[in-house]
């Protein structure tokens, strides 16, 4: 039974604008600002699956869009290989480093039709509620 109400403490943000990726690469997401909060949480689908793997790599830096280190998992909840996406598949990767700035990547191999891809950061823990 629900009844405890979530909306008012969690906001949401796009971290990987839909693409379809389709060669061997690193495609990244988009700057996460943590400013306000305590947590993120990145929650990945695949989509139109027709071949390849894709890994989730996490980067955080404390200066917008300069700076990003690949986040070790003693920092993740989860791990990037296990939240790899292949055949229509959700996933999520949970973030406790001390970064403002997050992005979400993908490195992709196997692929040549290759799979939709998009991501959602999902922030919590608030230092002040309710969220917008």
């Amino acid at each position: 039974m629900a009844s405890i109400d979530q909306t008012t403490v969690l906001k949401n943000l796009n971290a990987f604008t839909p693409e379809v990726i389709n060669t061997d690469t690193k495609t990244d997401g988009l700057e996460i600002d943590t400013i306000g909060f305590e947590s993120i949480t990145f929650f990945m689908r695949s989509t139109s699956y027709a071949d390849g793997a894709f890994t989730p790599l996490i980067q955080g830096t404390n200066t917008s869009g300069t700076g990003y280190v690949d986040i070790t998992n003693d920092f993740l909840i989860g791990t990037e290989d296990g939240a790899a996406l292949d055949a229509d598949k959700v996933s999520k990767i949970g973030v406790v480093a001390s970064y403002r700035f997050y992005k979400l990547s993908f490195v992709s191999t196997g692929t040549t039709t290759g799979s939709l891809l998009d991501a959602v950061a999902v922030l919590g823990s608030p230092r002040r509620a309710a969220v917008a």
